[in-house]
């Protein structure tokens, strides 16, 4: 158990360096892929969140890139950078590093077997306790990138629209899309972990010619951003009727859930789904590639697929 702890104390104190803090020149590069994926994937979110909250005029992405660009200008496409920045950052921070800290946990309440035996259930568990805080960090800075978004006129930067919300709702502003946002993230964080552990595991099993321990580094890279657009896919099919639920109620002040989604329809929670799975799945390959070489980088352990414990194996008479 105390290696476990130690493997997920170093990956959780590796999850904090990575976050808005300044780091040697040597790692500052990487820093800045992992606190900018945010950020470079802002011009697809802005797309993302109109078309669901105004789909008559955001028909397409090819539509929305036009209209955004000849109404507020390139600078449009990076609208609503900054709290995309700080919550995404603040959400992938908590999400990976009470992951690793709570897939240890339950493993040492289940054993050695049934952690294999269950460990479907044992990524599902573990993702969606780690996205319960995950959330938590983020919607408030959530909330303010929808209104900023898709509110024109409303407010321009992230300090002239938290004041604005705070004076007009108080503290509810920025925590009424808090159980939307489960309800949109904890499924998606669900599959995009299990959907990847499980997808690592095919790949090499099916379609890796040879085992984990003889690949290089960088083709173990290669694996793990394969299995991360996978799964980025899977995330963005999962949660998208959440999250248009979520865009509508972060820019209407007084709305409910269910009120949004009675006015938005079955067709309508499905609206920007291609734009979100190009955004999702984009980012969720980026992000597992990442975190993977930061391990890679930092030399922490990096556990092989699993593999059926020789207890087990002689229970089912596999081995003599």
């Amino acid at each position: 158990m105390s290696k476990h702890l130690t493997h997920t104390s170093k990956t959780v104190i590796c999850n904090l360096c990575f976050g808005p803090y300044q780091l040697p020149p040597i790692l500052n590069s990487v820093k800045l892929q992992i606190q900018d994926l945010p950020t470079m994937m802002t011009c697809f979110i802005t797309l993302d969140s109109p078309s669901q909250v105004d789909p008559e005029k955001f028909k397409s992405i090819g539509n929305g890139f036009r209209l955004t660009v000849r109404e507020d200008g390139v600078r449009g496409l990076a609208k609503g950078w900054a709290p995309t920045f700080i919550g995404y950052s603040m959400q992938g921070l908590c999400k990976f590093g009470f992951y690793e800290v709570f897939k240890v946990f339950y493993s040492d309440l289940l054993g050695e077997e049934n952690t294999y035996l269950w460990r479907t259930s044992l990524y599902l568990a573990a993702s969606a306790s780690a996205e319960f805080f995950a959330d938590i960090a983020l919607a408030p800075m959530e909330a303010v990138k929808v209104r900023i978004q898709t509110k024109p006129g409303y407010a321009n930067t992230l300090r002239e629209c938290v004041p604005k919300m705070y004076a007009e709702e108080g503290v509810w502003a920025f925590y009424k899309g808090l159980v939307p946002l489960w309800m949109r993230q904890i499924p998606y964080t669900m599959m995009k972990f299990s959907c990847f552990e499980r997808t690592v595991e095919l790949l090499y099993k099916h379609a890796v010619p040879k085992p984990r321990s003889e690949c290089t580094k960088s083709e173990q890279l290669v694996v793990t951003f394969v299995a991360g657009y996978i799964a980025g896919v899977f995330c963005a099919i999962v949660s998208h009727p959440a999250d248009s639920v979520v865009s509508v109620l972060n820019k209407e002040s007084g709305s409910t859930a269910t009120q949004v989604l009675k006015k938005l329809g079955p067709k309508g929670v499905w609206k920007g789904l291609v734009a979100r799975i190009i955004m999702i799945g984009t980012l969720t390959a980026l992000q597992w590639f990442i975190y993977d070489s930061v391990k890679v980088y930092f030399r922490l352990p990096r556990p092989a697929p699993p593999e059926m414990p020789e207890s087990l194996k002689k229970k089912l008479g596999l081995t003599e």
